[in-house]
């Protein structure tokens, strides 16, 4: 992985010309660098740290020496190479441009003695060598010494991808996407049920893992004339903000006089009702159409709900002409302070002991740490491993018992041993309303603070979750993307009938053995989970839209860096 100084210098560096290039396209300066850090960071970041000049650095940046068996694309070999038209002038820039790039990077002593061994990869954007038969003038000219020519080649190469990807007419692509058109500029395609696990694997990641990576390291770095960044504190992930209302038809209010209007992924009732839900619209909610009229008994809208965009579609019956109005969000709640239940001097809350109001305390706790989402992803597995909810054999607290479950627990468990706020008790309506009159309030079990189940924090995370930082997701795949960024995620749903237990599970990061399940066209169907409840475990993809059952009057999904 390239270092944060050395991504930093290449953002700085390369700024303007980034900017310039990437502006009328929905790529960004920190997009290209991502594919920069991948393709060639091993390269210029010693020799930037060997005081090379960057019109040196841009020269040098040649690499992937790979001959068949280990490579199937042309040229194979050097006599591979040398049997097509002008390939022997070809093999001796390939051989020179290895030759001077291992004097100043490590790794390449083997480029002396070797003889035969030659360059592939040429460019800060690593064209490769396939392409010799296309545009043999490019490298024959050595037109990728030069910054704006490997910069031309790799945007050409990208739109390309763009088309392949089917995201040709959009104006804007969320990063997640951006990271599908990198791994079609690393392969030729994306395969969608693999997200981003695929592309060249080097034994710890895949390629389009590391783009994921890269691109969120790059977000957090300010560069002079650049946006403003968010640079998280240690222990947060970066999560990027919610994207932007596209909807430009006319206002429109919901009125039903009674329940919450659906929102749903397609223009048809699902069966059950709540299988292609996205949001529940409350009534008189204002919402934009995409167009001036109704198509099938439906309108494609949006909504601001928390502060996200939702975009579906809505029966127009249940829709009335509004004046243009600035979404409305619930009212801000007055400040109030975290409360935990109270103990005792001197006493400690175990994993091995029943569950009670008390949070835990054990000595020795993991937590959330670092800032690289490496670090951050490693450190939500600590706390998987050192929680593990499916040993119910030993860990009491999160052990079904009877018709109790404790899946709240687990989720409160998890979030804060993650840095997180997630209450397992929280203020009574008496005591909130002394809060808010600016009374001092003692938290008292029964009296002022109570338990906080999945349905009452399924209402808090709606009423207080995003001024404790918490954000909704829209959808399954942004929201095991945030995960896999090492961002605290969970879908919480409430039932229908009152006193029946709801349900939180935590969405967690992906690895190589543990996965999400995807539909065939790449969306998340069933993200990677852990959970207590009726079935415990550390990690499973569980039942496919699970929150979506009938049982369930609403659900959600939400995310915390």
């Amino acid at each position: 992985m390239v270092k944060s100084a050395d991504m930093r210098w290449f953002k700085e560096t390369f700024w303007s010309e980034l900017t310039a290039a990437t502006n009328g396209t929905v790529f960004d300066p920190d997009m290209l660098s991502a594919i920069a850090c991948q393709e060639t960071g091993s390269l210029w970041a010693p020799m930037r740290n060997k005081g090379l000049s960057r019109n040196e650095i841009v020269r040098l940046c040649c690499g992937d020496t790979l001959d068949a068996p280990n490579r199937n694309a042309f040229p194979k070999t050097r006599a591979h190479l040398e049997a097509v038209p002008r390939g022997a002038e070809m093999f001796a820039i390939a051989r020179n441009a290895l030759l001077e790039m291992s004097e100043h990077v490590p790794g390449y002593g083997f480029a002396k003695t070797r003889k035969s061994k030659f360059c592939h990869g040429y460019g800060v954007f690593q064209l490769d060598l396939q392409f010799f038969k296309q545009d043999p003038d490019y490298f024959l000219e050595r037109r990728y010494e030069q910054f704006s020519e490997t910069l031309a080649k790799a945007l050409r190469e990208l739109l390309s991808c763009q088309k392949k990807r089917g995201l040709q007419d959009r104006s804007a692509i969320t990063d997640f996407e951006f990271c599908t058109i990198a791994i079609t500029y690393n392969t030729g395609r994306f395969r969608p049920n693999r997200g981003l696990k695929q592309g060249h694997f080097d034994g710890a990641k895949h390629y389009g893992e590391h783009i994921n990576d890269y691109l969120a390291r790059l977000r957090t770095i300010a560069v002079p004339d650049g946006p403003a960044v968010v640079v998280p504190d240690e222990g947060r992930a970066v999560v990027a903000p919610p994207r932007l209302p596209e909807a430009t038809g006319p206002w429109l209010r919901v009125d039903t006089m009674s329940t919450s209007l659906r929102l749903r992924r397609a223009p048809e009732i699902s069966d059950p009702l709540t299988k292609n839900v996205v949001a529940e619209l409350p009534d008189g909610w204002p919402v934009r159409a995409f167009r001036p009229r109704a198509r099938g008994g439906f309108r494609e809208v949006e909504a601001s709900l928390s502060g996200t965009v939702f975009r579906g579609f809505a029966s127009a019956e249940f829709l009335t002409d509004a004046t243009p109005v600035a979404p409305l969000e619930p009212p801000a709640k007055h400040d109030v302070e975290p409360v935990w239940m109270p103990r005792k001097s001197a006493t400690m809350t175990k994993r091995t002991a029943q569950a009670n109001a008390h949070s835990l305390n054990e000595p020795g706790m993991p937590g959330r740490g670092g800032t690289s989402p490496d670090a951050l992803r490693q450190s939500i597995h600590d706390v998987i491993a050192f929680l593990n909810p499916e040993n119910v054999a030993r860990h009491a607290r999160y052990a079904p018992r009877g018709r109790l479950t404790f899946c709240n627990i687990y989720a409160h468990d998890f979030c804060a041993l993650c840095g997180v706020y997630f209450p397992r008790v929280w203020w009574m309506d008496g005591a909130l309303a002394a809060i808010a009159r600016g009374e001092e309030v003692v938290p008292f079990y029964g009296n002022t603070i109570q338990e906080m189940r999945a349905n009452a924090l399924f209402r808090w995370l709606a009423d207080y979750g995003p001024t404790f930082g918490w954000q909704r997701a829209s959808n399954a795949t942004e929201l095991q993307n945030h995960a896999n960024l090492g961002a605290v995620c969970l879908i919480i749903a409430r039932r229908k009938t009152e006193g029946a237990s709801g349900h939180v599970s935590m969405v967690v990061p992906e690895t190589e053995t543990h996965r999400a399940r995807r539909l065939p066209g790449g969306e998340v169907s069933a993200p990677l989970q852990s959970q207590a409840g009726s079935r415990n475990f550390n990690y499973d993809a569980g039942r496919t839209d699970w929150w979506k059952a009938d049982k369930f009057a609403d659900s959600a999904m939400w995310v915390h860096p």
